[in-house]
């Protein structure tokens, strides 16, 4: 940001060419907005999620990150976006050009780039299983043969079905689904292809995403659910959305963390004229 300018960048995030993956807006201030401005500008941009930065005293930034609809406490591509455009814009001092933290409503994240991957220092989520789902299954219009599993975390729900070809072929309701969740359903399989371990989609029609491209945050909790089944602690994971995304996953159970890496593509930079 210079002067009075505000600007706004859209980043593809998940993948490293344009025009696929999944886009945040990032938005970078001098201090604090209102948050009825954010959701404003979030709107506006009408993306699954737009990012807002602004620098902290402690060379830290501090990040939110809102739908068309709601602040959400957590969100892996945005704050892939948000930090693929302090690495690339030159926002960045030369000693933190490697590292930056961030303060967020799910405590500090942080990221890395190494090489030209950016890894993301997320918290482990874990699910616990249900017994009843009836109600969650019929709004997934899936058959319950083609269910392993269903579970729930402080965030979304987690089904796994029994394969990739079954993932595909889910049409959900999404006015039941926004009924029933408070934020999103994560369905997933093993993959069909050895260059994966999983695939995973993502609804979200109750904070305004009928289905996400590509869901970082999502994968705090498959990394883990995957490394029990799997016995692996790094893996390879493909959101099977239209537009696509690949996220590398490397859970460590003794810390409590999922490490995410993705590459990220900067797509175009806007400045505000409204305030």
């Amino acid at each position: 940001m210079t002067g009075s300018n505000i600007y706004i960048f859209q980043v593809d995030a998940f993948t490293k060419k344009p025009f696929s993956g999944n886009p945040a807006a990032v938005c970078i201030t001098d201090s604090k907005m209102e948050e009825g401005w954010m959701q404003k500008v979030a709107q506006e941009m009408n993306l699954s999620e737009t990012a807002f930065l602004w620098p902290s005293n402690d060379k830290s930034f501090n990040l939110k990150w809102f739908t068309p609809t709601t602040e959400v406490d957590l969100c892996g591509h945005a704050t892939l976006a948000a930090a693929k455009i302090l690495f690339s814009q030159n926002y960045l001092s030369q000693s933190e050009k490697n590292e930056i933290t961030f303060n967020t409503n799910s405590g500090k994240l942080t990221a890395n780039l190494i090489d030209n991957m950016i890894e993301l220092d997320f918290p482990i989520e874990r699910e616990v299983a249900l017994e009843e789902y009836d109600e969650l299954i019929r709004a997934l219009r899936i058959g319950y043969s083609s269910i392993k599993f269903v579970g729930k975390n402080q965030f979304d729900f987690l089904v796994e079905v029994e394969s990739e070809e079954k993932l595909g072929e889910i049409a959900p309701d999404h006015n039941k689904l926004a009924e029933l969740t408070e934020r999103g359903v994560i369905v997933t399989s093993a993959s069909s292809l050895p260059s994966y371990d999983f695939v995973s989609r993502f609804f979200a029609p109750a904070v305004g995403v009928a289905e996400d491209p590509v869901t970082g945050s999502a994968h705090c909790n498959l990394g883990p659910y995957w490394k029990d089944r799997l016995h692996k602690d790094e893996l390879i994971a493909y959101q099977d959305s239209d537009r696509g995304g690949e996220i590398k996953v490397k859970v460590d159970e003794q810390n409590d963390r999922v490490i995410l890496g993705g590459q990220a593509v900067v797509v175009f930079k806007g400045t505000l004229l409204c305030q």
